[in-house]
């Protein structure tokens, strides 16, 4: 894929389910969301709608159902919208991130020790 859709909040919820479940039709979406927000249906019917517009995900009908599957993929999804956020708040430096959540106590002294074990074994 050329050029990763903008995806709202909504649509990731919608995308986060056919990631980890397609092919899924409708109403398996659907009823996947109920369980999780107080959308109702035809507000998760437009978001599909939406995401199918964007190119994220594409359907094929099997009889009267739309069954549909996503187009981009969840990794590369997650790569391209971390590289934003980095470019956005920390000019592009990891290092400046984690820094940042250390020096305010956004990482517990486990996920620290786990970052330590990562970084020592990637050398």
């Amino acid at each position: 894929m050329n050029k990763m859709p903008k995806i709202s909040d909504a649509e990731l919820e919608v995308m986060k389910i056919i990631w980890e479940y397609a092919p899924l039709n409708t109403n398996q979406i659907v009823d996947l969301l109920l369980k999780s927000t107080d959308w109702n249906t035809r507000t998760i019917q437009t978001l599909i709608s939406r995401l199918e517009k964007k190119g994220a995900v594409t359907h094929e009908k099997e009889g009267r159902i739309f069954v549909y599957t996503p187009v981009i993929k969840k990794g590369e999804y997650i790569r391209e919208e971390s590289a934003s956020f980095l470019n956005k708040f920390y000019n592009g430096a990891i290092n400046k991130m984690v820094l940042n959540f250390i020096k305010n106590d956004m990482l517990s002294e486990n996920e620290i020790e786990e970052l330590r074990k990562i970084l020592g074994e990637s050398k």
